[in-house]
């Protein structure tokens, strides 16, 4: 940033502009210029001007092409007036983290893409034939997404520009910092990979792009080895993409690690392996940088659809941000508040968020590695986002932003599920013991909050190692108290997410004297819900783990449940049909709703709220609770 002046006036256009104002110079001290020197000034800085274009389009221009069509003097006056912008700032067009915004074009505008025919293309739905449905089954349940599919849509296939126009209109500095893309994976289809490393080539500028570093974590697919490794050696890939494979499974935390490490670039961009990236997405995010090493720059993160490949804004294309509730699921809250609104003058302005999900961040390699990297203890996958957050804000004095001029399209996974196993654990058991891990250092008491939610966690089996190294680095670096990121940066979460309830018992609820548990069996509910049933108790908590709280409402997971005529339905925990009166009495083996005097019963798999009778068999229950709730000190 500090160097925009200086790198405005090198080259032949600086040369221009120098001799411009030493023409001006000379008009006032020697009196009136003749016509004819002025003319040949003006003709001579033309000349320059394209000359400068034509031996240097390349360094500012996203994809080495003109970016301009208009051509001819107005073509050079509208160039000429961009790109004074792009270096310069007034109180009519301040500086805005490291950008300008103007109301000509800006400097690093591509072109249009060009029209192109075929499936997928400019972002469209795929249609496949009926007799191709069993192909799409089966790579769903191999890849967790439609890989069938994929295959058929070039990897190299146009997208729809799904930013605010004013975003064409932002201008950036010319010396922006190059970056370092690291793109990890395990066991990826081939077609989604590759569309990703092709999506970045095809939409960065070359001058910014250095690498794009592919981590292979350990693959035992049979492409991703000599196929792979032929395919980066072709003429458009050599040079641009380096290949780094792990000596076993390493996980997205332990493989991210490793490409950082590696990188060569002062940038790096984490990426996951089957996003698309969107037009003009890097400047935006590089410039927040150029204005403040310490921040982590996020791109918007559109859907690619996993079944058709549509591209396609979330929330109607409303601006949100990054929080989580208190079992430390990531959540996207629509809508900026008061304290985001009130200062911006722009609408397609960077903005904070508290976190963000992990999918695409930007920052220095320096800084990454200053904040002490990620948590060693840290395995495979999730609470590294969190973590990173909480020590930008809290630690180093930096902010997490969200970029609406920079989009990235995403494949989330069906069902949200990765479709390969981990080694030596479950995926959820992972997650969990990161979640933990970051609560341990990072929550101080409120941590507590994610016990009450998740309660296995203070199971004395449930062991998340040593983080001594964590706490130190924690104090050592003098960074704030939890409280004070609640109050200063995610200072609404609680009108989102409100403290959950103390617990009264946790556990399976087992019918008794049989081997049936009450089970959600994986389903997510929408509108009024969805039934209740149950399925063979296997002790590994999960959708067969229930918190009965001191609201009276019976959780689980992220739910509660709730009553439709006589059936009990799994719902939102803030839906009218929550029912909030259950009382547990273990003398008599029953659970009940009090106001109604109607007990839980069970008739085959279905779950009913039936009129209570004294020892009737359907209607009695255990509620197993093999936890230390007396741990818990939740306020």
């Amino acid at each position: 940033m500090g160097n925009n002046k200086r790198d405005d006036e090198g080259g032949s256009t600086g040369t221009f502009r120098r001799r411009i104002r030493a023409m001006k110079t000379r008009c006032m001290l020697f009196g009136p210029c003749r016509r004819k020197t002025i003319v040949l000034a003006v003709l001579c800085g033309v000349g320059l001007y394209l000359l400068h274009g034509k031996v240097s389009h390349s360094k500012g221009n996203p994809d080495g092409r003109q970016r301009r069509s208009e051509g001819g003097i107005f073509g050079f006056l509208d160039a000429f007036r961009a790109d004074e912008s792009a270096g310069s700032a007034s109180k009519h067009h301040p500086r805005i983290h490291g950008a300008v915004y103007k109301e000509v074009t800006g400097n690093f505008e591509p072109p249009r893409e060009p029209s192109r025919h075929g499936l997928g293309e400019h972002g469209a739905s795929l249609t496949l034939e009926d007799w191709e449905k069993a192909a799409v089954d089966k790579s769903v349940r191999e890849y967790s997404l439609n890989l069938y599919g994929s295959s058929k849509i070039s990897v190299d296939r146009s997208l729809p520009d799904l930013r605010d126009p004013q975003c064409k209109h932002w201008h950036y500095p010319e010396n922006l910092p190059q970056v370092s893309v690291v793109i990890t994976f395990h066991n990826e289809g081939w077609s989604t990979l590759i569309r990703t490393v092709h999506s970045v080539i095809n939409r960065s500028p070359p001058y910014l792009l250095k690498e794009i570093i592919l981590v292979d974590d350990f693959s035992t697919k049979h492409y991703l080895a000599k196929q792979l490794d032929d395919y980066i050696r072709t003429p458009r890939l050599r040079g641009v993409v380096k290949l780094h494979r792990t000596r076993r499974r390493e996980g997205v935390i332990g493989a991210r690690t490793l490409g950082f490490g590696r990188a060569s670039a002062p940038v790096i961009v984490s990426m996951d392996a089957h996003c698309e990236v969107g037009t003009n997405w890097l400047a935006p995010l590089l410039s927040v940088l150029a204005s403040n090493r310490s921040y982590i720059a996020v791109p918007i993160i559109d859907v690619i659809d996993n079944m058709d490949y549509r591209l396609y804004p979330q929330g109607d294309g409303r601006l949100a941000r990054g929080m989580f509730d208190w079992r430390m699921d990531y959540k996207r809250v629509p809508g900026l508040p008061d304290r985001e609104r009130k200062d911006r003058r722009y609408k397609t302005e960077p903005y904070r968020s508290p976190v963000f999900s992990g999918t695409v961040f930007v920052m220095y390699k320096s800084y990454f590695f200053e904040l002490g990297g990620y948590d060693p203890g840290l395995k495979m996958y999730g609470g590294e986002n969190y973590e990173l957050s909480f020590k930008a804000w809290m630690c180093g004095g930096g902010s997490v932003l969200w970029v609406p001029c920079s989009r990235v399209g995403h494949i989330y996974r069906v069902n949200g599920v990765p479709p390969y196993s981990f080694p030596r654990d479950t995926f959820s058991n992972y997650r969990d013991r990161n979640y933990a891990r970051v609560a341990e250092v990072w929550l101080d008491d409120y941590k507590d909050y994610l016990y009450a939610s998740r309660p296995h966690m203070r199971a004395p089996s449930f062991n998340i190692g040593d983080v001594g190294r964590q706490a130190t680095f924690r104090r050592e670096k003098k960074c704030h108290n939890f409280g004070w990121f609640l109050k200063e940066v995610a200072y609404d979460l609680l009108s989102h997410f409100p403290h959950p309830p103390k617990l009264v018992m946790t556990g399976e609820v087992r019918a008794l004297d049989t081997e049936f548990c009450l089970d959600t069996m994986n389903q997510v509910p929408v509108g009024e819900g969805v039934e209740l049933t149950m399925y063979k108790c296997h002790g590994s908590g999960g959708n067969q783990f229930f918190r009965l709280t001191t609201a009276g409402d019976i959780r689980v997971n992220e739910f509660c449940l709730g009553q439709r005529e006589q059936s009990v339905m799994i719902t939102a925990c803030d839906s009218p049909h929550v029912i909030r009166d259950w009382q547990h009495s273990q003398e008599k083996s029953i659970l009940w709703s009090r106001r109604q005097n109607r007990c839980l019963e069970r008739s085959g798999l279905k779950i009913l709220l039936s009129a209570c009778r004294k020892n009737f068999d359907p209607q009695l229950w255990t509620f197993d609770d093999p936890f230390l709730l007396d741990t818990l000190q939740v306020a």
